[in-house]
């Protein structure tokens, strides 16, 4: 383990900056950037660029200060701890602290050793309303220090992960719209005869009819959810709030499904049961394989299909049990449909609720939808699980890379494992 010093044992110095006067439109707008707290993230150490900038003229006249490139910057105010480096020259307000190391500490190690004391820095800090931190105080911080010798190696170990979880993260982004462009124009055109994306109605506007949702194929027909349900039970919302309270919590029994289950996409997720005689009681509200869950309160619109697999129970108030009929519907091709932004937006646009949306039956009911043939969704289903696969396998390495970050950054930060001990079993 490293030996414990403070944080001041790395700083030279620290500065400070300000704020030019707001209403003089002779200091901003100019081609100097002006970080703030709200230019700073979560997990984002390196500051690309800043919402806004400063003239020359408002750097001379206010109590901000130019920060050289490559200077490691944290937040002493409202987001306490954050930090990150600066890839330009860039002034900073009243609410950031630029730390300049001592000549034999590296500028990137200190960013890492600021980054991993920021729930530190955060339960120190002070204030009822808006939360701030003394420099003094964040400076006697007590942590393991590195030797000189190894926290350049720490600091690159870290940036060379981070720079994995990026481009992981920046692939995830970019097959969730291609996803989203494929569920349209599979959601909007359909699959062929042949197996393929049907041309554009410009391309072929023989294959098309107009109808209340615009053209669509000569195969579809205008329709709604109910069109894909069981006439008798198809769609059912949980049951009142009064017939699920606490006290009726059991730690076994029958499962309770709610929108931690259904927002996790995790069906194992959670731990409330009820016992057998409440389960008969509701038992109108059960689930069964193939179901589909739609949440109802706040987070609106979200899926669940119920695997084969599942744990018998019933869903809470805040559930809306779809139970397709299978005869002519696809549960995993209506799960796509109700997860595609044709859907979802026209949910939103009917959600109630002022700052928390609420969907019902009613409005769920009432989103016209194309009502397609069960041959085409099998086939419209076919193309987009293989791009969903490739989703869950990228989402599982960032979940995987992440909790590398995690481990790393203790280990060698504190000199639990040593990162002269790593290179020599890389070698």
């Amino acid at each position: 383990m490293f030996e414990k010093r403070s944080l001041e044992s790395l700083v030279e110095r620290q500065q400070g900056g300000g704020t030019p006067e707001r209403h003089n439109p002779r200091f901003w707008n100019g081609p100097i950037p002006w970080a703030s707290v709200k230019d700073f993230a979560d997990n984002q150490l390196i500051l690309n660029s800043t919402e806004e900038s400063i003239t020359q003229q408002g750097l001379a006249a206010s109590s901000t200060n130019l920060i050289p490139a490559g200077t490691p910057l944290i937040c002493t105010r409202m987001a306490v701890g954050r930090c990150a480096i600066s890839n330009s020259d860039v002034t900073i307000n009243q609410d950031v602290k630029a730390l300049f190391p001592k000549a034999n500490v590296s500028p990137r190690y200190l960013l890492r050793l600021l980054d991993s004391l920021k729930f530190h820095a955060e339960s120190v800090s002070v204030g009822s309303t808006v939360k701030g931190i003394r420099i003094s105080d964040l400076l006697g911080i007590q942590t393991p220090i590195a030797p000189q010798h190894e926290q350049t190696k720490i600091a690159q170990i870290l940036d060379t992960l981070d720079t994995q979880i990026q481009k992981t993260e920046a692939m995830i982004v970019k097959l969730e719209k291609i996803k989203d462009g494929l569920l349209h124009d599979l959601l909007t055109r359909g699959i062929d005869q042949n197996g393929q994306l049907r041309p554009t109605p410009e391309q072929a506007p023989e294959l098309y009819k107009e109808s209340a949702l615009g053209l669509v194929p000569k195969e579809w027909h205008k329709g709604t959810i109910s069109d894909y349900l069981l006439q008798n039970g198809g769609i059912k919302p949980g049951p009142f709030g009064s017939s699920i309270t606490k006290n009726m919590y059991r730690s076994s029994g029958y499962k309770i499904y709610g929108q931690e289950q259904v927002i996790r996409a995790d069906p194992t997720f959670g731990n409330y049961y009820i016992d057998r005689n409440k389960y008969s009681e509701l038992i109108d509200f059960s689930v069964q394989p193939r179901d589909i869950l739609i949440s109802l309160v706040g987070t609106v619109g979200k899926v669940l299909i119920i695997p084969e697999s599942h744990e018998q129970g019933i869903i809470n108030p805040r559930l809306m049990r779809l139970r397709p009929n299978q005869n002519i519907c696809n549960s995993e091709f209506l799960s796509h449909v109700l997860t595609s932004v044709l859907f979802t937006r026209k949910l939103t646009a009917l959600a109630g609720g002022g700052t928390m949306p609420v969907i019902n039956k009613r409005i769920v009911q009432s989103v016209v939808l194309p009502v397609i043939p069960l041959t085409e969704q099998n086939e419209i289903r076919s193309k987009i699980s293989s791009l969903l696969g490739r989703l869950v396998n990228e989402k599982a390495m960032l979940a995987k890379l992440q909790a590398q970050k995690i481990g790393l950054m203790d280990d060698l930060l504190t000199g639990h494992v040593r990162v002269t001990t790593l290179l020599k079993d890389a070698v």
